[in-house]
C-alpha cells in the first residue's frame, strides 16, 4: 500500500518538478553563479561558499520554501482520491481507511526527506569547499580562530585597524588613514599616546568580540548536522499538517494557499510580535516553536539575525514547550486527517 500511493505522488510530474526545483534547483544554481563569477572576477565578487552563504541559504531560503513545497505535496496527497474520484474504489476494496491514511505518511516522507537532503549536500560542499580563505568581519580582514586572549593581543599589536575599522568610538586626533580620520595628519598636537592607543583598541577589541567569534570562515561539522537536522523536521512538519489538511478540506488549492499565508504571513508575525491576550496561542504556532529549536548558529528565524549578541526578538517559550508543540502539531492534524478520511461518505 505504501508503494502504491508512492507511485501516485512520484507520477504527479509538475508537482514533482517543482519539489526538485526548490530543494535542489534554487540553491544549485544560486551557488553556481557564485562559483561562476568568482572565477571570472574574484576581485569583484567574494568566494561561492563560507559560513555566511551557509546560514543565509538554510534559514533564508531552505527554511522557508522546504515548508512550503513539503506542505503541497501533503495537500495533494492528502486530497488526491477525492479530486480524481478514487476514493470509492478504494473503500470498496474493503481495506482500512485509516491504513490507507496512514500509509500516505512515510510515501510522502520518502519523497520529501531525500529532496531536502539531497539540496542541503550540495549546499554543505560547496560552502565548504568555496569557503574563503580569510575571515572578513565588519568589512576587515581578521585573523580567523583567535580565542579571547589571543583576539585581544592581536588588538593591542593593531591599535589603530581596530580603533579606525572595526565599530566603535575614534579617539579624537588618531590619524585614521580613512574616513573616520577626517584626515588628521600623524603627529597633529593631542594625538594619543601609543599605550593610550593600545589600551583603546584592547577595550574595543574585548566589546566586539562576541561578534568575532561568531563569525567563521566556514560552516563547523556540528552546525551542518544539526542545521540538516532542523530543516528535515520543518519538511517533515510541512508535509504532516499538509496531509492533514488537504485530507480534512477534501482539496488541494486551499489548503496550500493557507499554509503558504501560515508561512510567510502569520508566523513571522506571531512569531515577534507580543500580543498581550494571545502570548499563550502565539506559543502554540509550530513556526515559532522551530524558530527556538533553531541551531545557534544561523540567523534568528523572523526575528533578526542575533549572532554574537545574544538578542532574540521571539516571543519568549521553553524548550519544552516547543517540543510539545511540535508533537502536538503532528499527532493533532495526523488526528484529524485520519478522522476525516474515516467518516467521509463514499
Amino acid at each position: 500500500m505504501i508503494a502504491t500511493r508512492f507511485m501516485e505522488l512520484r507520477k504527479r510530474r509538475g508537482l514533482m518538478i517543482a519539489l526538485v526545483l526548490v530543494n535542489i534547483g534554487l540553491p544549485t544554481i544560486f551557488l553556481a553563479v557564485r562559483l561562476v563569477a568568482h572565477a571570472v572576477a574574484p576581485k569583484s565578487y567574494g568566494p561561492a561558499g563560507g559560513y555566511d552563504i551557509f546560514t543565509n541559504l538554510v534559514a533564508g531560503v531552505m527554511y522557508v520554501f522546504g515548508f512550503i513545497v513539503a506542505a503541497t505535496l501533503g495537500c495533494a496527497a492528502g486530497s488526491v482520491d477525492l479530486t480524481e474520484g478514487m476514493f470509492r474504489h478504494l473503500v470498496v476494496t474493503g481495506r482500512s481507511r485509516l491504513a490507507i491514511y496512514l500509509a500516505r505518511i512515510p510515501a510522502g516522507l520518502a519523497i520529501v526527506v531525500p529532496l531536502v537532503a539531497v539540496g542541503f549536500t550540495i549546499v554543505c560542499t560547496v560552502c565548504v569547499a568555496a569557503a574563503p580563505t580569510k575571515l572578513n568581519y565588519q568589512g576587515v580582514t581578521l585573523p580567523a580562530g583567535l580565542s579571547r586572549s589571543g583576539f585581544l593581543a592581536w588588538a593591542g599589536d593593531h591599535p589603530v585597524e581596530v580603533l579606525c575599522d572595526l565599530p566603535g568610538p575614534v579617539p579624537a586626533n588618531l590619524p585614521c588613514p580613512g574616513p573616520n580620520g577626517g584626515g588628521v595628519p600623524s603627529g597633529t598636537p593631542g594625538e594619543p599616546s601609543p599605550a593610550v592607543l593600545k589600551s583603546l583598541a584592547i577595550q574595543n577589541a574585548a566589546r566586539i568580540y562576541p561578534g568575532y567569534a561568531a563569525t567563521f570562515l566556514s560552516p563547523s561539522n556540528s552546525l551542518m548536522i544539526y542545521s540538516g537536522l532542523w530543516i528535515e523536521l520543518e519538511a517533515v512538519i510541512g508535509f504532516i499538517v499538509g496531509l492533514g489538511l488537504g485530507s480534512l478540506m477534501g482539496q488541494r488549492t486551499v489548503p496550500v494557499v493557507l499554509m503558504i499565508v501560515l508561512e510567510l504571513i502569520l508566523t513571522p508575525i506571531f512569531s515577534t510580535a507580543v500580543i498581550a491576550h494571545l502570548i499563550n496561542f502565539q506559543r502554540g504556532v509550530v513556526g515559532l516553536a522551530m524558530a527556538h529549536l533553531e541551531p545557534g548558529g544561523l540567523p534568528l528565524a523572523f526575528g533578526g539575525d542575533n549572532r554574537g549578541t545574544g538578542i532574540s526578538h521571539l516571543v519568549p517559550e521553553s524548550t519544552a514547550i516547543a517540543v510539545v508543540v511540535i508533537l502536538a502539531w503532528l499527532v493533532g492534524w495526523t488526528a484529524l486527517g485520519a478522522w476525516r478520511m474515516m467518516t467521509r461518505d463514499t
